[in-house]
């Protein structure tokens, strides 16, 4: 039985280009989830020495997370689509029920990108903030491992 919820979302993204079908691989997911753990790990390591390192490897876990979802189906975001585009496709799949556990990726893309490129009134990131978004990381890490048995290829 294939997903049904979302696919007209789906079916949108991948005519605009901004996902495209590969194909599907549990493996590969397997893989991105413990890239994913390790990610988390590291940042909890370095968070005193390097917040803004440890910020951008939790973001990583928290983007792999969720494309791992979505290369279980065999859909992975382009270029065109970008980070966006994984927040979406799986927003539309997963909310309801989960839509709460999804909320802040954009919360974190948004703070991460602001490390990246920062202008002079971005505020620095601190271990503060890396302790708090630890537990979102560890959310989508969960939410993916709950839901790549139930969600077959697209």
């Amino acid at each position: 039985m294939r997903w049904a919820q979302g696919r007209d979302r789906i079916d949108t993204m991948l005519s605009a280009g901004q996902l495209e079908r590969v194909p599907p691989s549990r493996k590969h997911s397997d893989a991105m989830l413990r890239q994913a753990e390790r990610h988390i790990d590291l940042a909890r390591i370095g968070m005193h020495a390097d917040p803004v390192g440890a910020y951008q490897l939790l973001y990583d876990a928290s983007r792999k997370a969720l494309a791992s979802i979505l290369e279980n189906q065999g859909l992975r975001a382009t270029s065109r689509g970008g980070h966006l585009a994984v927040l979406d496709a799986v927003t539309a799949q997963l909310d309801p029920p989960l839509g709460r556990v999804l909320r802040s990726f954009d919360r974190m893309r948004r703070r991460r990108n602001g490390a990246e490129y920062p202008r002079p009134e971005t505020p620095d990131i601190t271990a503060e903030d890396v302790v708090e978004d630890l537990r979102r990381a560890e959310e989508f890490l969960a939410l993916a491992r709950k839901v790549l048995d139930q969600m077959s290829p697209y």
